[in-house]
Parts: C-alpha cells; structure tokens; sequence
C-alpha cells in the first residue's frame, strides 16, 4: 500500500494556525489583565487629577495590542484590516492623546482586548485537547496497562465510562480517536482560527474604510498612469512635430529666402524655387493634419465616434471589418471618444507596422454603462505590452479612465485586442 502524502503546504497552513492560536492565549491574557486594571483604576480615579491620564494610557495600551493583534491576523488571514480611525496620531503628550476618549476605534481596540480573552483562552484549551487526543491516543495500547496499575483499579477513564471495559476495546477506542483527531486537526485549526478572524474584522477593521483605501489607491494608479500617458503623447507629439513639420517649415523659409532675393534678378530660376515651397507647403500641412489626428481630429469631435473610425479605417494598409454598435446619434461621453479613437488608431498603426496581418476586425459597443472594444487580425502574434511600445501607451491610457485590457497573441497568431471603459 503506497503511504499517505501530505502536501508541504497544508502543513506549513497547519503550523502557521497553529503557532497563532498557541501565541495568542498568552497576549489575550497580557491586554485582558492590563486593560481592566487600567479601566477600572482610571475610572475609580476620575475624580481626582489621576484618572483622565490613566484612562488614557489605557486606551493607548490598547491600541498598541490591537496594531499587534491586525498584524497577526493579517499574516494568518492573508486580508488587510484597516481600522476606522481618522484623526491625527500626532504627538505623545496627554494633550495630544486626549483625542481618543472620543475615538470610537480606540474603544473597540479595548473592546476587542477584553472579548479576545475567553475567546483566546477556549480557542487554545480546544487545540491543546484535541492534539492531546493525538499524542496519547495512538501509543495508549503501548502505557495503558502501566496507567491500571498505577492507579490499582480505582479510576475509570472515559472508555470504561461509555461501556468499554476490555483492554483491545479500550485501545480501540483511543486510536480511533486519535486517528479522527489528526484527520480532522486542519479543519479544527481553521475552524478556531476563523473566529479570531470574525472577531477582529468586527471590531479592528472598518470594511468601508478598507473599500475606500482601496479605492484611493485604484484612483492613484489611474491618475499615475493616465499622467504617464499623457506625458508620453506630448513627448511623441513633440519628436514628431520636431522631425516633421518643424523641419520642413524650416526648409520653406530658407527657399522663400532665395526666392526673395533671386525673384528681381532671375525670376526664371526664382519660379521652380517658388514651385516647391509650394509643395513643401502643402505636405507640411499634411503632416501637421496627422499629427492633430492623434491629439482630437475634427471628424471626432464634429461627427462623432462612428465617422472617425470609419475614417481610421479608411485610411488603413489592411483591409479593417468596423463594426460600431452605438445607437443613432449617440455620442459617449469625450474622454472616452478619445480613448476609443486612440486605442483602435494606435493598435491599427502597430497592425500594419509589425503584425504582418491582411485583416483586421474591429468591434466597438456601448453596453450597460461600459464601452468594450474588441480588435483582432489574422497576423503573425507575439505582441506584448513593453515599455517604449504602442501597447503600452494603450494600456496606459485606458488604465488613466480606470478601465482594463487584455491582449491574447499567441506565437504564430492570431491577436486580439480587447478594451473595457467605464463610461457611466
């Protein structure tokens, strides 16, 4: 018969519940004791100029075993617990501390160090019993005759008081006690593990204040990128105006230059000069409408969404199936017109850069407050989102208006592409 295996992680589960609950008897002993002493002397005090001060200490010493406390049960737990506390911790004067006679978190820190101890206290005898049945029930065949002799008959355990008074029953019994024991020790564990985890997200966490500290940094994360993103634009826009129109507007006023000066002396050779300034002129023009393109084109902002991408799409190297499913005349909110564009342009530009593709499907819906858009080809894969890439001024844009994607490009193909934005 092949032995029975225990995963190295149960174990390592077991031993962290485990050490948690055996620790914690001694600490809900240490706050328990302290704090009644510091409450019931700071309140028989109030009278006299003693008992504020001690009844703040109490309070303090309380705080400081509950911070413990939420370190302990975060790392056994694995979910953050913030306390609802929103004044100032500032200073370690009594002036300075008097703030948590008025703090309901502080008094649920005590209430927390008083209920903690019979709960602590049943938590620990429980664990303490039920791994005793393991220890001694599986070798009692081996010491049990030792016990009836020491005793010389005039006791009773709890085999003989449930009816079992042969030595093979009894031994029986105990091992298959101590066999149900150890089977079921992990779930025991856990089991008294959990209520000290109820009991502390009850008292020494405030589930609001943990969704909106969660919040806070969800809305820093999307400022972050949504400044990186724009910071990344303006770089781009910037080498692109440097390098394009910049340039060419130079060379435009340096052959305006010559004409200027050949125009009375030699109109002949000032005339094909003049010509192609001209043509200068107008291809910076070019340039410069595509340049705006990528910042607001005035299709997107005049026609809408819909006559924008089918505009993309026109001007696209693959052939690109638009499907925009946006009611008649509907027009979402700019900010998300301007993501959409974006993504669906850039992840376009990089298709008939890198993609090797001849199709390309673009879908665009509004459903339910949530715009998706969806953007496959049939190219060659392994597109990824790196730093200095189109894929990633993508995902920091849509991660700036607090949205997600998502990008499945196997080797050898095909991509896809697949936005979410809130829009409500």
């Amino acid at each position: 018969m092949a032995p029975i295996s225990v995963s190295r992680p149960l174990l390592r589960r077991l031993g962290i519940e485990m050490g948690f609950l055996l620790r914690s008897f001694p600490i809900a002993v240490a706050s328990f004791a302290i704090l009644v002493a510091g409450l019931a002397l700071g309140a028989g005090l109030m009278i006299t100029s003693l008992g504020l001060p001690i009844l703040v200490a109490a309070l303090s010493v309380g705080s400081g075993f509950a911070a413990v406390q939420r370190r302990r049960l975060i790392a056994v737990s694995g979910t953050p617990m913030q306390p609802a506390r929103y004044r100032s911790r500032a200073g370690s004067d009594l002036p300075s501390r008097l703030w948590l006679l008025g703090d309901r978190q502080a008094w649920l820190d005590v209430l927390h160090g008083l209920l903690v101890f019979p709960l602590a206290t049943f938590t620990f005898c429980f664990a303490v019993s039920w791994c005793a049945v393991i220890l001694f029930g599986f070798p009692w065949p081996l010491f049990g005759h030792a016990l009836d002799r020491a005793y010389g008959g005039n006791h009773q355990d709890l085999a003989q008081l449930l009816g079992m008074h042969s030595y093979a029953s009894r031994s029986l019994f105990y091992v298959a006690s101590a066999l149900f024991c150890l089977v079921t020790l992990p779930l025991v564990i856990r089991g008294l593990t959990g209520l000290h985890v109820r009991l502390g997200r009850s008292l020494l966490a405030n589930s609001h204040v943990t969704a909106l500290q969660a919040r806070v940094e969800e809305l820093t994360a999307s400022r972050d990128a949504t400044a990186r993103a724009e910071a990344t634009s303006l770089r781009r826009l910037e080498r692109d105006l440097h390098d394009g129109p910049q340039q060419r507007l130079t060379r435009i006023a340096m052959d305006l230059g010559m004409v200027q000066r050949k125009f009375d002396t030699d109109p002949e050779s000032a005339k094909p000069m003049l010509d192609e300034a001209l043509e200068q002129t107008r291809e910076a023009i070019a340039e410069v409408r595509a340049l705006s393109r990528g910042i607001a084109p005035p299709i997107l902002v005049d026609r809408g969404l819909a006559a924008a991408l089918g505009a993309v799409a026109a001007r696209a190297t693959v052939q690109v199936d638009l499907d925009i499913r946006l009611d008649d005349g509907e027009r979402l909110p700019p900010a998300i017109e301007n993501a959409v564009y974006f993504v669906v342009a850039e992840a376009l530009t990089n298709i008939a850069k890198h993609a090797e593709a001849t199709t390309c499907k673009v879908l665009v819906k509004h459903d339910t407050g949530t715009v998706h858009v969806d953007i496959s080809d049939n190219g060659r894969g392994g597109a990824h989102v790196s730093k200095g890439h189109g894929l990633a001024g993508i995902d920091e844009r849509i991660a700036g208006l607090d949205g997600s994607l998502a990008i499945t490009s196997p080797a050898g193909g095909p991509t896809r592409l697949t936005a979410t934005l809130p829009c409500a």
